[in-house]
């Protein structure tokens, strides 16, 4: 490998940046749809460093924005993230403890590093093509909303990934590792009953329960789980069920995610469970209305890409912690019932052929260009994410330890897809073999996502969808 000792220079010197904007989105630990502040911050970093901000709402998602600088070819993306979760707030220590904030959303997934480290990178690697003389084009796409699974996949469907020829991501985990996995693809769905209200006891024959078509509706659904491919899942919510027990329901409401191998195993049974409302409403003599809230495709994986990536991970990770840090993850570990070993002190093997249960509207940015993501520790080993462990670590320096050495990969990984041609070649020619062609279709029935403003109404949705736990990985879920 080349030396890339330049390049770690250019990203030693944005260390305080990056964990400045680590940092305050850290402290902001904005909700899905409602990252005002943090995606205004990240921006204005990004716009303070050289890149024009463009297509702001891009996908009708109003915290959504595109930062470019340099021209001509290769054209690389960096993909930004920057949502938290509702009740993970945490303080920087080893328990669970409330934020000095009161803020109780937190960053138990840390979209806080990710944001900021392919900021960094993107940093790091303009000022060194202007020093080098290297051309080429950086693309810095703020996503929205990635804990809702439906924000790439809008803001796809809107063009924000056209024109790349490759593109970088990144999250932080337990473990180091490269993203080379295959995931599912996945579709959210609302469907509604609307029927007739009565007095439960007095004239209950003058009702027509919508929450009977809902129950007879998540019956037959489950009878589907025989009839569907192992690789497949589904999941379901009750929204609303009725509001008193001596009243017919009038309105019932269900959320009913499907995951399948493919972007058409899931359309296929899409058209399945409509078919299911629809029966379910003849059966009651009510009428359903079914709303696709937005589908997201499968993850393809990149051998090619994923080879490269891995001996940056390998050159640097794993992380010399400190003893105290050591200490502090253990201290985490034994408060959950986990063993005590501390954080990662390897990089894992690098991933080939691996199938996961999880989704990550990743899926819908790789299935239009050849896309990577390093996969790093920034909290300890055997803690899934989405519990405040999670969040006490991306607040302090565990946090800022992975965000400077991932920001690291990404860059070096940046400089090779710009000035290597042979290997950008064999990227896309592992692109063009794995998508067989096909051109990318959304499976969103709407161009604009819905809930891209979110209301009271959406509400209940949102706290559903966010507590998903690591939906990249397929990783079971947790709550504080």
């Amino acid at each position: 490998m080349s030396d890339y000792t330049k390049i770690e220079k250019e990203v030693d010197a944005q260390a305080d940046t990056m964990w400045d904007v680590a940092s305050k989105v850290w402290e902001l630990a904005e909700l899905g749809y409602q990252e005002l502040q943090s995606s205004a911050y990240e921006s204005e970093t990004l716009a303070k460093n050289g890149f024009t901000i463009t297509d702001r709402g891009i996908g009708g998602l109003d915290t959504s924005w595109i930062a470019t600088w340099g021209s001509g070819s290769p054209v690389v993306g960096f993909l930004v993230e920057f949502d938290a979760l509702p009740s993970l707030g945490n303080d920087t220590v080893p328990k669970q403890t409330p934020a000095k904030s009161g803020n109780t959303n937190g960053h138990g997934c840390g979209h806080n590093l990710i944001g900021a480290t392919s900021i960094g990178a993107a940093i790091a690697l303009k000022n060194h093509m202007e020093k080098e003389k290297i051309a080429g084009t950086l693309r810095v796409v703020g996503c929205p909303a990635e804990e809702m699974l439906n924000g790439k996949n809008y803001m796809a469907s809107d063009g924000a990934f056209d024109g790349l020829d490759v593109c970088l991501h990144n999250h932080p985990m337990s473990e180091n590792t490269v993203w080379n996995f295959h995931s599912t693809a996945s579709i959210d769905l609302w469907v509604e009953w609307h029927g007739t209200t009565a007095h439960a006891g007095a004239a209950p024959w003058d009702g027509r329960s919508a929450l009977q078509a809902a129950e007879i509706f998540l019956v037959a659904a489950n009878m589907m789980r025989e009839h569907i491919l192992p690789t497949a899942r589904m999941h379901y919510q009750i929204l609303d069920g009725g509001q008193a027990v001596n009243v017919v329901p009038g309105y019932a409401k269900v959320l009913f995610r499907y995951r399948g191998p493919s972007a058409a195993n899931v359309l296929e049974h899409v058209k399945w469970l409509k078919d299911i409302a629809k029966g379910a409403s003849l059966a009651t003599q009510t009428k359903e209305t079914v709303t696709n809230l937005g589908g997201i495709y499968d993850c393809l994986a990149n051998d090619a890409f994923a080879e490269r990536m891995n001996d940056h991970m390998k050159r640097c990770f794993p992380i010399e912690w400190t003893e105290e840090e050591q200490a502090y993850a253990k201290a985490i570990q034994k408060e959950a019932g986990k063993p005590e070993d501390g954080m990662a002190d390897n990089v894992a093997p690098l991933p080939t052929g691996i199938e996961v249960g999880g989704s990550s509207d990743v899926g819908d940015v790789s299935w239009n260009v050849p896309t990577m993501g390093a996969v790093y520790a920034a909290w300890p080993r055997h803690i899934p994410p989405h519990q405040w462990g999670c969040t006490a670590c991306n607040g302090m320096s565990i946090g800022r330890k992975a965000n400077l050495h991932a920001a690291k990969v990404l860059a070096a990984t940046g400089l090779d897809l710009l000035t290597d041609a042979n290997l950008l070649r064999s990227i896309r020619d592992e692109f063009e073999k794995r998508t067989q062609g096909t051109t990318y279709k959304t499976l969103n029935e709407h161009k604009t996502n819905p809930l891209g403003k979110l209301g009271d109404s959406d509400t209940k949705h949102y706290e559903c969808c966010i507590h998903a736990a690591a939906e990249h990985f397929g990783i079971k879920e947790h709550s504080s």
